[in-house]
């Protein structure tokens, strides 16, 4: 009975099984596969962050791991974050440092901004001083000849 209640109704039930998730052939949806979360754990990160700190060639360590590197900065951002005073002191140098290193980034991003500006700003003038000048009308001098 079971098999003709499958036909009567039109699913299939191979595509029951995908991994990519049901096919609900009345409606034409595909229902997603529920994403994984936390694949790795705790102990793991934590584990991996700690080699981090000591570590020379990153893009090794995430080979060895085999985690993406990003993966790696990402979890020692989430298990030592930045901003808090908080913390053992033996990271205390490194979280200054880091610090530091943020609002370096900031001014060096707000002088690149300011150096654009003004760029472009020179480039226009330039431009309205060629476009005057070849106009061919003879230029003023500001010298005086004796």
């Amino acid at each position: 009975m079971g098999g003709v209640l499958v036909k009567l109704i039109g699913l299939n039930p191979s595509n029951e099984t995908l991994a990519m998730g049901t096919l609900c052939r009345e409606r034409k949806l595909r229902v997603a596969k529920k994403r994984v979360i936390g694949r790795y754990p705790m102990a793991f990160r934590k584990m991996a962050v700690e080699r981090l700190k000591g570590c020379d060639n990153v893009v090794a360590l995430s080979q060895e791991l085999g985690v993406h590197r990003r993966l790696l900065y990402k979890w020692r951002d989430q298990l030592e974050p930045i901003e808090d005073g908080e913390g053992p002191p033996t990271n205390s140098r490194e979280r200054e440092l880091r610090q530091q290193v943020t609002q370096l980034k900031r001014v060096v991003a707000d002088k690149t901004l300011e150096a654009d500006f003004f760029k472009g700003a020179l480039q226009k003038i330039e431009a309205r001083r060629q476009s005057r000048s070849n106009c061919g009308e003879t230029a003023s001098t500001n010298r005086f000849e004796k």
